[in-house]
């Protein structure tokens, strides 16, 4: 059976740049080291806001969707839950005041007066989570709630930075054995990607793009170490 490489892509928030830059990187090392495995990108949220654009992130995502020999999966963030609560009537303060005005720039300077309704119907069909079953590994933009795994709550996966999640020597619920959960949301410290855990049972990669870091993608294969890219 060919293996699956499986790409998870941090916090973007606008900087569309280095999303190029980061997934011309993936194309490369895919190219170089396992060319004969399916590629996955799953890209856990927060395309949206702070940075300088927004609107060419989604272009690209909804692009990279249409590509033929690779699989992109795009996970809802709570910056797109905040940005579709405001395109949808609700009131958009917070939206704008965590970064929503920066995103409707990104429109404005392209001519538009609003968010194109493709865009918009896009933004609406992004899931919260993608479980891999048989790699038991968990994607998702903020993380889980141990306890009640495998159940999982979308508004949990959208904001949790519960202390009992980021310690995984409290997780003691015995399902939860054996699994990885891959998310951002909550920018490190130190502008590094964080493994918690050995073998690693949750890795952040929300390496802070829009705040001076660097913007980050682990690669996974099946018995391998996981590599770090970044741009």
């Amino acid at each position: 059976m060919t293996q699956e490489l499986i790409c998870a892509i941090g916090d973007v928030h606008g900087e569309c740049q280095r999303l190029l830059d980061l997934h011309a990187a993936i194309f490369d090392f895919h190219q170089a080291f396992h060319p004969d495995a399916a590629l996955k990108l799953i890209h856990l949220g927060d395309y949206v806001d702070r940075g300088p654009d927004s609107c060419g992130v989604i272009e690209q995502l909804m692009a990279l969707e249409r590509r033929s020999g690779l699989t992109t999966i795009c996970l809802k963030g709570n910056h797109e839950e905040m940005m579709l609560g405001a395109l949808d009537g609700g009131d958009g303060g917070m939206w704008q005041c965590s970064g929503g005005s920066d995103t409707m720039d990104s429109y404005h300077r392209r001519g538009l007066d609003d968010v194109p309704k493709a865009h918009h119907s896009w933004l609406k069909g992004l899931p919260v989570h993608h479980v891999e079953e048989d790699r038991r590994l968990v994607f998702v933009h903020a993380g889980i709630a141990p306890a009640r795994w495998p159940d999982l709550d979308d508004q949990i996966g959208l904001w949790t930075r519960s202390p009992t999640f980021f310690d995984t020597a409290r997780w003691t619920n015995p399902a939860l054995a054996g699994w990885t959960v891959i998310h951002g949301h909550t920018p490190t410290h130190d502008f590094a990607e964080e493994m918690h855990g050995d073998p690693p049972r949750r890795i952040n990669i929300d390496t802070g793009a829009v705040y001076g870091g660097q913007l980050t993608a682990v690669l996974l294969l099946p018995g391998r170490n996981p590599v770090f890219l970044h741009a």
